[in-house]
This record gives structure tokens, C-alpha cells and sequence, in this order.
């Protein structure tokens, strides 16, 4: 995509998000729903295909034009990014760099349409950050396997057209996590079966739920590439991408919390002036910026890497890790510059405040990106 086009992209999702979105935050986390017409506007600006390939329908943006419109998109609640962030990350990414000829023509027309909204389901309740440790199996059955297991904290489960399944296809932990298969699962196979919304501390509209497979029967042409044991590695491969989209987020949300740290601080009066003019609200605010700043250079300089070719497992990490502390230091503050206003429901401080709080657990929580950054220095030998 040109420069041009690109820019003019932008300033369109720019005026989306806050004439269309910011006006039904409160709606959405009333109701806890992203409104159907504004999932249907999103298809319709092409959001849900912006990473999957042309020739698939997509606009094939790289990861450093990618960032530069999620940060425009997440000055709104996080719900409305949740909608379309899995077509975005594993659920394009995992079939457009593993994926055979077939299934990449079968589902990423669809999945850039925003016909299929994607899950990916790997989390269980008793494997989360050790996710090799799944226990959900796939056995094989002549040409089908069957798929039985239980799944937790899925995301878009409840609206979910197409679900990549991990699996062990072996019962034992094989080197390389070759015991874990990735299956392309349809939402609708008999068998599969979605539990309650869940609720959660913040992010209302941001749905997702449990996932159970009961005898759910696949085809061998489901598996994830087409070669057994090879869906740990393709989940792997796309996380490095999928922790700079993330700190990408918290950035977006940053920006936006610290607009409205700022403007109450501005327009509001204590002892005959703006607190704003007060110096410790000053260095409140001072100190946001800061680490906004630093945030947004370590996402850009992390997703030219990416797209550099480099390996950046470290700098995604350090991105992740350090942006999602940011925003909530950044949300933090915001609530206190608001005082007492910042502990009622009906100021967005408050709702952000809760929202962001996901951001250090999800993709990795801060302590396992600590220690990949750690991992990684030993291995590379230099910082």
C-alpha cells in the first residue's frame, strides 16, 4: 500500500473510532456487547483483513503500518479491537505462514471479510503459561480425528466462525512440544460446545468463554499445515508479532487515558486555579508521557525488526512487558489526577483503569516475558 492510501486509511479509522466508537463506550460496557451495525461498519472498512494478504482479499499491511492503525483503533475500548484481533494475529497468521494451499483459500477470504470471526484455543484450565502441558486430545480415527477436551478463557468463543484447536496427538511430551497439533475446527461441528460468557473485571464487550469438545470429528485436512505436531511451533512463530500488536494496544489505550488525565486536570478547579497547575499533577502527568514515549519507540522500533526479517523474540518481549506495565502506571495516575470522579463507573478513568489491567496477562504474563528477555540474553550472549 502507498503512502497516500495508507494516510488516508488512517484518518478514516481516525474519524471512525471517535465519532462512531468513543460515543458507545458506555453502551458497550452496559450491555456488554459490541453492537452488531458497528461489527458490520468494521467489515466494511476492511479492518478485519488488514494483515491477511491480497491475493486472500486482505490489504497485507506489514507489522509496522499494522501497529500505526491498532494505536489509532484502541484510542477506543478495548472491546472493539477484541472483535477483530484474532483475524488480525493467529487466527490469519498461523494459516498464511503454515497453512496449506487449501486451507489458506478455504477460510482467509473469509476471515479478511469478516464472514469468520476467528478463536484461537490453546489456554486450558490447567494449563496457562506452561501450554505444552495441554491435556486436550486428538485421536486419530481412519481419515477424521476426534477432538476431545475442554478449553478456557477463549476469546470471541461466543461469536466464533472457526477455531484453531491445540491438541496432543501423542500422550506423552515429545521434544519441540511435538505432541501438540493444531486443528482448523468450525464453530458449528457437532461436538463443540461454548459455555457462559464470562465475566470478567473490565473489558466488558471483549467476550469470551470456555470452549468443550465432546467427540468433535475432524478431517485429516483440518490439521493446522497438513503434518501432525507441528502446532506449537506454528503458535510460536506467530506470538512475536502478535506481543508487538499487543503493546501496540497498550500504547493506543495509553494515549487515550492520558487525554483524559489531561483534560480534567485542565478544566478542573481546586483552591481558584486548574489542578492541572499544581506541580505534583504536573509530574503525573510528566511522568505518563515519558513512558508513553518510551513505549511507543521500543513498538516501532520492535515491529521494523519484525518486518526487517530479524529475529525478535527479546524485542518483542521487552515491547510487551514494558508497555503493558506502562499503561497501567498510565491509568493508575489518571484515576488519582481524577480523585474521587476517578472511582466513579460513570468516568472513563475508571473503566480504563480495569480494562488495561488484562493487558500484563494475557500473550504471555510479565513474568513469563521476563523470562524469555532473560532466556534470550544468555542465548545471544550480548545485550
Amino acid at each position: 500500500m502507498d503512502r497516500e492510501t495508507f494516510e488516508a486509511l488512517r484518518q478514516t479509522i481516525r474519524r471512525f473510532v471517535r465519532e462512531r466508537l468513543v460515543p458507545l463506550e458506555a453502551e458497550v460496557a452496559e450491555n456488554d456487547k459490541v453492537p452488531d451495525a458497528i461489527i458490520e461498519e468494521m467489515r466494511q472498512l476492511g479492518l478485519f483483513g488488514l494483515t491477511v494478504p491480497e491475493e486472500f482479499g486482505g490489504l497485507g499491511l506489514s507489522i509496522t503500518d499494522e501497529i500505526e492503525l491498532v494505536i489509532e483503533l484502541t484510542w477506543a475500548s478495548a472491546a472493539f479491537r477484541s472483535i477483530l484481533g484474532m483475524n488480525l494475529g493467529v487466527g490469519s497468521q498461523g494459516l498464511v505462514m503454515d497453512g496449506t494451499p487449501a486451507q489458506k483459500a478455504e477460510w482467509l477470504p473469509r476471515i479478511a471479510s469478516g464472514e469468520i470471526i476467528c478463536s484461537f484455543a490453546l489456554t486450558e484450565p490447567d494449563s496457562g503459561s506452561d501450554a505444552a502441558a495441554l491435556r486436550t486430545s486428538a485421536r486419530r480415527d481412519g481419515d477424521d480425528y476426534v477432538l476431545n477436551g475442554a478449553k478456557r478463557y477463549i476469546t470471541n468463543a461466543p461469536v466464533a466462525g472457526l477455531i484453531t484447536v491445540m491438541a496432543r496427538t501423542a500422550p506423552d511430551r515429545l521434544p519441540g512440544n511435538a505432541h501438540v497439533t493444531a486443528f482448523l475446527v468450525p464453530a458449528d461441528a457437532p461436538g463443540v460446545r461454548i459455555g457462559p460468557k464470562d465475566r470478567k473485571m473490565g473489558q466488558a464487550g471483549a467476550l469470551s468463554a470456555d470452549l468443550f469438545l465432546d467427540d468433535v470429528r475432524v478431517p485429516v485436512e483440518a490439521i493446522l499445515g497438513g503434518v501432525e505436531g507441528r502446532g506449537f511451533r506454528t503458535a510460536m512463530k506467530v506470538l512475536d508479532r502478535g506481543r508487538i500488536h499487543v503493546a501496540a494496544v497498550c500504547v493506543g489505550q495509553a494515549r487515550r487515558i492520558l487525554h483524559e488525565a489531561l483534560g480534567y486536570a485542565m478544566q478542573r478547579k481546586q483552591f481558584g486555579q486548574p489542578i492541572g497547575e499544581f506541580q505534583l499533577i504536573q509530574a503525573m502527568l510528566a511522568d505518563s508521557r515519558a513512558e508513553l514515549y518510551a513505549a511507543e519507540s521500543m513498538v516501532r522500533d520492535a515491529a521494523r525488526r519484525h518486518a526487517a526479517g530479524e529475529q525478535v523474540s527479546l524485542e518483542a518481549s521487552c515491547a510487551k512487558m514494558f508497555a503493558s506495565e506502562m499503561v497501567g502506571r498510565v491509568a493508575d495516575r489518571a484515576v488519582q489526577i481524577h480523585g474521587g470522579a476517578g472511582y466513579m463507573r460513570e468516568t472513563p478513568a475508571e473503566r480504563f483503569y480495569r480494562d488495561v489491567r488484562l493487558f500484563r496477562i494475557y500473550e504471555g504474563t510479565t513474568q513469563i516475558q521476563q523470562l524469555i528477555i532473560g532466556r534470550e540474553l544468555i542465548k545471544r550472549r550480548t545485550i
